[in-house]
C-alpha cells in the first residue's frame, strides 16, 4: 500500500524558465538510468527476494527513487512553466514562441505534444520501456547490476549539474546524485553480506578454464595488468593453445538420423555454388562510375 506526502523529499527552486534545460532533465525522468528505471527495477526485485532484509532494504530504495522522480518532474515541470502558459494562450507573437520551444534539444516536442509536463521520455523522445529493467533473480547478480545502475545515474546527474547555472536546479541535482552514492553503499554491504558471492549462482566453474586470460587481442597496445598477470592468472598468447581449448578438433558436428541427414544432403546438393562460373549480374550490367571491376558480357565468347 501507498500513501503520497505532498511534501517533495527535496525542495525545488527554479530561478527561472529553461525549456531546453527541461528536455536534458527528462534523461533522468524517463531514461534508462532515470528514477523511474530504478524505481521499477528495485520493486520488482524486492517482491521476489526471498532474504527479509534485502527485500526491506529494496522496497526502502525503490519508494525513494520514487520521490526522486517526483523530484526531477517538478523539476521539468518548473523549467517549462512559462512555455506551457505562452503555448495555451498564445500569449507570445509567432516568432517569439517558436525561438522559445527551439531553445535546445527536443524541447519544442515536450512543449507541443505534452504541453510542458513531465512526458516519460528521454532526452532525445525516446519513450520509456521496460527493456531499461535487467534483473534475472538472482541477489549476486540483480546487487551488481544496481550498484552498476547507481554508478551510471549518478554520471548522469553529474552532467547534467554542468549544463546549468541555475542554483536552485543545482542544489536539487545535488542532492539526487548524491544519494546514488549513498544507495550504491548500501546495495554494496547487501552483496557482501552474501558469503559467498562470487561468482553467481549454484554451479561452479569448470577449473580447467577459470584462471586462463586469453590474449585475443594482440599487437600493438598490449598491456599487463593485475586483470592478466599474477598468481592468479595463466596468460595465453600462443595462438595455437587458443582454439580447441577442449582438446577436439575445434569443429562443429551434429549426430543426425537417416531421414535429417538424407534431407540436409539434398538442400547442400540444391543450393551448391559453381566455383567455376562467372555470371554476369545485375551489378555488371548496371554498373556505373565507382563500381570498380566488374564481369562484362562478351557477345561472341559468351560470359567471361
Amino acid at each position: 500500500m501507498f500513501m503520497h506526502n505532498k511534501r517533495l523529499m527535496y525542495t525545488v527552486r527554479v530561478s527561472e524558465p529553461n525549456p531546453g534545460l527541461a528536455t536534458l532533465m527528462l534523461e533522468q525522468f524517463g531514461g534508462p538510468q532515470g528514477e523511474l528505471a530504478a524505481a521499477m527495477r528495485y520493486f520488482t526485485q524486492a517482491l521476489a527476494d526471498e532474504d527479509p532484509g534485502r527485500k526491506d532494504m529494496l522496497l526502502d530504495i525503490a519508494t525513494e527513487e520514487l520521490s526522486h522522480l517526483e523530484v526531477i518532474g517538478s523539476i521539468v515541470s518548473m523549467l517549462n512553466r512559462g512555455v506551457k502558459g505562452q503555448m495555451a494562450e498564445a500569449a507570445m507573437e509567432e516568432a517569439d514562441l517558436y525561438a522559445s520551444l527551439n531553445s535546445g534539444g527536443e524541447s519544442h516536442t515536450t512543449s507541443i505534444l505534452y504541453g510542458g509536463a513531465p512526458a516519460l521520455i528521454n532526452s532525445a523522445g525516446v519513450p520509456w520501456t521496460a527493456a531499461y529493467i535487467d534483473s534475472i533473480g538472482d541477489p549476486a547478480c540483480d546487487l551488481r547490476s544496481n550498484i552498476a545502475a547507481e554508478s551510471r545515474a549518478k554520471i548522469v546527474y553529474e552532467r547534467l549539474i554542468n549544463c546549468t547555472d541555475d542554483p536552485g536546479v543545482k542544489d536539487a541535482l545535488n542532492f539526487l546524485m548524491t544519494r546514488e552514492v549513498a544507495h550504491q553503499k548500501s546495495f554494496e554491504k547487501a552483496l557482501y553480506a552474501m558469503e559467498p558471492n562470487f561468482p553467481a549462482g549454484k554451479l561452479v566453474g569448470l577449473p580447467a578454464f577459470a584462471d586462463k586470460y586469453y590474449d585475443m587481442s594482440q599487437g600493438e597496445g598490449d598491456v599487463r595488468g593485475p586483470w592478466n598477470e599474477g598468481e592468479q592468472w595463466e596468460f595465453i598468447n600462443d595462438r595455437e593453445q587458443q582454439g580447441a581449448v577442449d582438446g577436439g578438433d575445434g569443429s562443429a558436428s551434429v549426430s543426425l538420423g537417416e531421414r535429417d541427414a538424407a534431407a540436409v544432403q539434398a538442400f547442400a546438393a540444391r543450393t551448391a555454388s559453381d566455383p567455376d562460373g562467372n555470371p554476369v549480374t545485375g551489378a555488371d550490367l548496371g554498373a556505373g562510375p565507382g563500381a570498380g571491376t566488374t564481369t562484362e558480357l562478351i557477345e561472341d565468347e559468351g560470359v567471361s
